[in-house]
């Protein structure tokens, strides 16, 4: 559990959260729903997110709906130690560190496993892993879960159809609300500021190579374009190729991007995006950074085996030396930038996607039990909710269909004369 807890790293993560949930209105509501409702009382709930302030207002959310609360990170560069410090403090159990090792990582998990939760959230299937694992005996109590991530829900899908899976999970990462503006406007705002942040270097101008143009790769070329970079897409998807063309991105592949990019930002959920061959044809002072959830997509080892030496030049920044006159960078050594360099996704957008959490949780409670395991999309009318409650907040009101549109809509008469 986090321990040593100093109290000015407990000011410093309540500043932060308080700063959080003040930009989080709609969660904000939800919470007030809670303390009245308290959905979760008598339950346990066990979360494996980046640990920072926006996943902390969840936390203390779920606590306000009566939960019992444990939490560890799901990416190791990832968690603010003054944030879980501050979580600490409010009695939420705090299994996380700061820059750990693999090993530690995945004790940290254990433990918060050990809990044995009634609902777990999960952001990028570790803790379905364990619990289809080493920690089978742990899932004993558990209703079911939500995932969060692109990645994790492409794991829970491959255990469904093996037949393997164990827990009924609703995979918010496919809501509406949460895809098209957290992995869109979110990852996309929040890759280019942490990139800004770690090198304090100018986008305009530069070429920037987006590996992958799925929804955060969309959103990752949206914002360096509109700041004045030269994107080139490269994709393994057809598709999806012709999309980047008809946005106005160039598009090749990596092997012909390598030569001429100044910045390459790897966003496609699998490994080996960028490697040896690619390294070797890249121009002297390529940057390079993951903006994917596991540090897979370069190749680091390939990169190591290639230089004559790494060294640190600024915070979060290495420089691998690959000859004499031509060196390569890699940020927040190729784990999830925008979270390892950055404070991760804007309040608002994470408002919306956490809001889809809490509900889903309380829908679990509801009907979990009865449900069998497998990957549910979240259900219609909780996106739905979220997305009134967005657009109330902001004072927006829009349109509703009469009875006879509705009617329209849903009829045709192939009787009917025209």
């Amino acid at each position: 559990m986090f321990t040593g807890i100093e109290p000015h790293m407990i000011r410093s993560g309540q500043q932060k959260i308080d700063w959080a949930f003040a930009h989080m209105p709609v969660l904000k509501q939800i919470a007030e729903d809670f303390d009245v409702e308290k959905p979760f009382q008598g339950l346990r709930v066990a979360a494996s997110i980046h640990v920072e302030a926006k996943t902390a207002c969840l936390a203390k959310v779920l606590a306000r709906g009566g939960a019992e609360v444990a939490l560890t990170g799901c990416n190791p560069l990832s968690t603010q130690d003054d944030v879980a410090a501050a979580l600490a403090q409010s009695g939420i159990q705090v299994y996380c560190r700061h820059g750990v090792d693999t090993e530690t990582y995945f004790e940290h998990l254990r433990q918060t496993l050990a809990f044995r939760p009634h609902l777990i959230i999960d952001d990028g299937g570790d803790f379905a892993q364990l619990l289809h694992t080493s920690c089978k005996d742990l899932a004993a109590d558990l209703i079911g879960g939500s995932e969060e991530t692109t990645t994790g829900v492409k794991r829970l899908r491959i255990l469904e159809k093996a037949g393997r899976l164990a827990y009924p999970v609703i995979a918010v990462n496919d809501a509406r609300c949460k895809h098209l503006f957290d992995n869109r406007y979110g990852t996309g705002q929040s890759v280019l500021t942490a990139i800004m942040a770690a090198t304090n270097l100018l986008i305009a101008g530069k070429v920037v190579v987006v590996a992958g143009f799925g929804m955060c790769g969309k959103g990752v070329a949206q914002r360096a374009y509109a700041m004045g970079a030269r994107v080139i897409i490269t994709e393994v998807d057809p598709v999806r190729a012709c999309e980047a063309l008809m946005e106005g991105y160039d598009v090749m592949s990596m092997k012909q991007a390598a030569a001429i990019g100044d910045l390459f930002i790897t966003v496609t959920g699998c490994c080996d995006v960028i490697t040896k061959e690619h390294i070797l044809a890249m121009k002297n002072g390529a940057i390079l950074c993951n903006a994917g959830h596991f540090d897979v997509e370069i190749n680091l080892q390939d990169l190591k085996s290639l230089s004559q030496s790494v060294q640190d030049v600024r915070a979060g920044v290495e420089s691998y030396q690959v000859s004499v006159d031509k060196s390569i960078r890699v940020l927040a050594k190729g784990r999830l930038v925008n979270l390892a360099a950055g404070d991760g996704h804007p309040a608002e957008i994470m408002d919306m996607s956490f809001a889809l959490q809490a509900l889903s949780a309380r829908y679990l409670v509801r009907y979990g039990r009865s449900m069998k395991p497998g990957v549910y999309e979240i259900p219609e009318d909780i996106d739905r909710t979220v997305a009134r409650a967005m657009l109330a907040t902001m004072d927006k009101a829009i349109d509703e269909l009469s009875p006879d549109q509705v009617w329209y809509l849903e009829n045709w008469d192939l009787d009917t004369d025209v």
